[in-house]
């Protein structure tokens, strides 16, 4: 039987592919990343250690991570890329798209986002007509500092709306960018990196997180297809039901948690993946 090490490496080997396989289409050769891996091996050897109350020395560094002791010490002289790449918050493009999904004033009747006006029409008198949804509204609604068309003009750019005349449409079926390569690796990075945190830490026990999918094969190209509609149609309805309750619990522990007990934070999400298991593909496995 295996021992738990080579477990371990083996099912990382395993995941890694389509990684590998992204970093190569992308100019990032063996080098570079061996680079990256040994700091990240030091960066969580310090984390490590410093969970179990043991000092982050030279020496334990080294032992606990396999790094090469002078390679430690000339890594642990400069800012760790964590530092260097700190996290951005969600930026107002992807918070106005999460409150169009959600929010039911700028949803139609079956539940899905609706088309809305560029601007509430303003009367002869100078009044705003009967109050309906609009995206000037919706952008105004998160942030006063930034003005709505810049908003648009990001959405647009990034490919998540369609502007059509003086309406605007959310683009399905993912409601991701299909365009900003950083946009698009960010959150690419973001979201596998907590499934994969969720799936370890259930695997080494002592947490229970959602980690779920549901497999099938032997399926035709039109099946897999009407699979996938079916699952994007189930991510909407449940999207709509979390996005609603996680703003409910935002709202309310805003108001009543003081903000060094605000330390934690949540991610939900799914997926869909099909391929043709008889055509050589750069994701097989």
């Amino acid at each position: 039987m295996l021992n738990r090490s080579l477990l371990a490496l083996t099912s990382v080997v395993h995941l890694l592919r389509p990684a590998i396989a992204f970093l190569i289409r992308n100019g990032v050769a063996y080098p570079a990343f061996a680079a990256a891996a040994k700091e990240l091996f030091l960066q969580q050897a310090r984390a490590e250690l410093e969970r179990d109350g043991r000092q982050p020395s030279l020496s334990a560094l080294t032992i606990l991570s396999g790094v090469h002791r002078c390679d430690v010490r000339k890594l642990t002289a400069t800012p760790d890329s964590q530092d260097r790449h700190a996290q951005q918050d969600l930026n107002l493009a992807s918070q106005v798209v999460s409150r169009w999904l959600s929010d039911p004033r700028y949803l139609g009747r079956d539940g899905s986002p609706a088309a809305l006006a560029r601007s509430v029409p303003v009367g002869a008198a100078g009044q705003k007509k009967a109050r309906r949804a609009s995206f000037d509204e919706l952008a105004s609604s998160l942030s006063t500092d930034v003005r709505p068309r810049a908003v648009l003009n990001e959405l647009e750019r990034l490919g998540m709306v369609a502007v059509e005349g003086d309406r605007v449409r959310l683009l399905e079926p993912g409601f991701v960018p299909r365009q900003g390569f950083a946009e698009m690796a960010t959150l690419m990075s973001e979201n596998v990196r907590d499934h994969v945190a969720a799936a370890t830490l259930n695997l080494e026990g002592g947490h229970n997180f959602l980690e779920q999918a549901v497999f099938v094969e032997e399926l035709s190209a039109a099946s897999a297809h009407r699979l996938h509609v079916c699952a994007a149609r189930a991510w909407q309805a449940a999207f709509q039901t979390v996005m609603r309750e996680a703003r409910t619990l935002h709202a309310h522990d805003k108001r009543h948690t003081p903000p060094a007990q605000r330390t934690h934070r949540a991610r939900f999400g799914t997926y869909f993946f099909e391929s043709n298991d008889h055509e050589v593909s750069d994701q097989a496995v």
